[in-house]
Order: structure tokens, then C-alpha cells, then sequence
């Protein structure tokens, strides 16, 4: 009598995962304080910049003095156009936006991961059925989703602080078609940056200051790339772009962190 033993295959064994690491991720704590915050930022930035808009502050030691300069327009908070995004701009408006979201996705990642790795499950998790390539395919896919959440909620709290502020909406040049060009950009680029998180997570495993500080750090050394791949006036190359590094750092960082995971101890 013949049996036929149903193989556990890549496919089954990802699907599981995912609906774990889901379920883990979107009933967590974490993820919702995270969240929350990335919609209050931006309706704190605006509002409270454009009520000090002007204000000037004397430095007693020297007498000179600094005007406060606030949001001119409110997409500031999300992008400049291409012909300001080629220079740094380190005022508290050119810091103050949508990118700041990207250090926030590496705290994220390194506490997700961290904590795994602290209980016991990730150990657990590799002896009982999973693979260390479906750990990593999982949690890629899992942060970059939680990431572009974050993205979209920011982009939210931009248009809820606009209207309190009574800033101006116009888009210039740039347009609807560049502003949803470049918040596609920006969407795809967290899997840049959750592909180097994820791979700094799984090094450190338990030490969750690391990973964060790790992933920050990486982070700053691409920060300065960000408005000139993702602009306001954005087109269908600037998507591509952040498509193609999205999907390269995926890959390779992916391919790293399994082989981080294969050569180093689990605790």
C-alpha cells in the first residue's frame, strides 16, 4: 500500500511564516506606538514651526541673533524639488520631514527582531521547521510592509498638519503626478534601508541597543541620497531607481543576514 506524504514545500513553509510574522507584527504594541507617532511628527512639525515662524532668539553670549523660519508650503514636509535636493540642507525644515521615517522603520526592526531572539523563538523557530532563508525572505517582506505603512501615515499626519497650520497645498511645478511619483519612491526605498536593518538585527540578535544604533548609523551614510532619489517632482526613472536598489539590497543583504545566521550562534 502506497503513501503519499505531502511535501512541506518553499512555497507552504513562506506562506506560514508570513501569516506568523504578520500576525506577530500587526498585534504587537510596538508596532502601533511606532505607527502613532509617525502620524503625530508630522502635525507637530507644522504646527508648532509655523506658530514660531519669525520668532527671533538672541544668544546672550554673543548677541547674535536667529530667526526661526518656518514651512513656506506644506509638501516641504514630505520633499524639495530635483534642483534643491542636490545640496544638503541641515535647517531645522530641511531635516524636519518624511525621511526621518527611515530611522524611525530601524528601531522598529531591531526591537521586532531582538525580541525573537531574547525569548527563545527565533531558536525554537529554526529547530522545529523554518529555514534561516525563509526567516529572512519573512521578515524582509514583513518590515518593508510595516514600513510603508509608516510612509502613508506620515504623508497623512503632513496633510492633517497643513490644514491646522493654514499652510499653502500648491504643488508648483511639480504637480499630483510628481508627488505620487514620489511617494512610490520613497515606498520603495524602505527596502533598502529594512534590508540593512534586518541584516544589522540578525548579527546583534539579543543586543537590541546595537541593532539600532547599527542601523542607524548605516542609515546616516545613505540619508544624504534620499531627496535626490525621491524629489517632489519625481518621475517614472526615480521609481525604477528605487525599485531596482529596493530589490538588489533585498537580495544581497538577504543573502549576507542568512549567512550571519548560519555561521554564528542563535544566543
Amino acid at each position: 500500500m502506497e503513501r503519499n506524504f505531502e511535501r512541506y514545500c518553499f512555497g507552504k513553509r513562506q506562506k506560514s511564516m508570513l501569516a506568523v510574522d504578520f500576525r506577530r507584527m500587526f498585534t504587537a504594541p510596538l508596532f502601533y506606538i511606532i505607527a502613532g507617532v509617525c502620524l503625530v511628527i508630522p502635525i507637530l512639525i507644522l504646527v508648532m514651526t509655523t506658530m514660531m515662524d519669525g520668532t527671533v532668539s538672541v544668544n546672550p553670549q554673543t548677541g547674535a541673533e536667529t530667526i526661526m523660519e518656518g514651512f513656506d508650503n506644506v509638501w516641504q514636509a514630505i520633499a524639495t524639488t530635483s534642483d534643491a535636493s542636490g545640496s544638503v540642507d541641515m535647517t531645522l525644515t530641511g531635516m524636519c520631514n518624511i525621511n526621518m521615517v527611515y530611522f524611525i522603520i530601524a528601531v522598529l526592526v531591531g526591537v521586532f527582531v531582538s525580541e525573537e531572539f531574547k525569548s527563545g523563538y527565533a531558536k525554537n523557530l529554526f529547530t522545529v521547521r523554518a529555514k534561516k532563508s525563509d526567516y529572512i525572505i519573512s521578515k524582509t517582506l514583513v518590515c518593508f510592509v510595516s514600513g510603508v505603512v509608516m510612509i502613508l501615515l506620515f504623508f497623512i499626519g503632513t496633510v492633517i498638519g497643513g490644514a491646522i497650520s493654514a499652510l499653502p497645498f500648491d504643488l508648483g511645478a511639480a504637480g499630483v503626478g510628481g508627488l505620487v511619483m514620489c511617494m512610490l519612491a520613497k515606498m520603495l526605498l524602505v527596502a533598502v534601508f529594512v534590508a540593512i536593518d534586518l541584516v544589522i538585527s540578525v548579527a546583534a540578535k539579543q543586543r537590541t541597543w546595537l541593532s539600532i544604533l547599527g542601523s542607524l548609523g548605516a542609515g546616516m551614510l545613505l540619508f544624504t541620497m534620499i531627496p535626490m532619489l525621491t524629489p517632489l517632482d519625481a518621475g517614472i526613472m526615480n521609481v525604477i531607481l528605487c525599485l531596482a536598489g529596493g530589490a538588489l539590497f533585498a537580495a544581497g543583504l538577504g543573502a549576507v543576514g542568512h549567512l550571519v545566521l548560519r555561521k554564528t550562534s542563535l544566543v
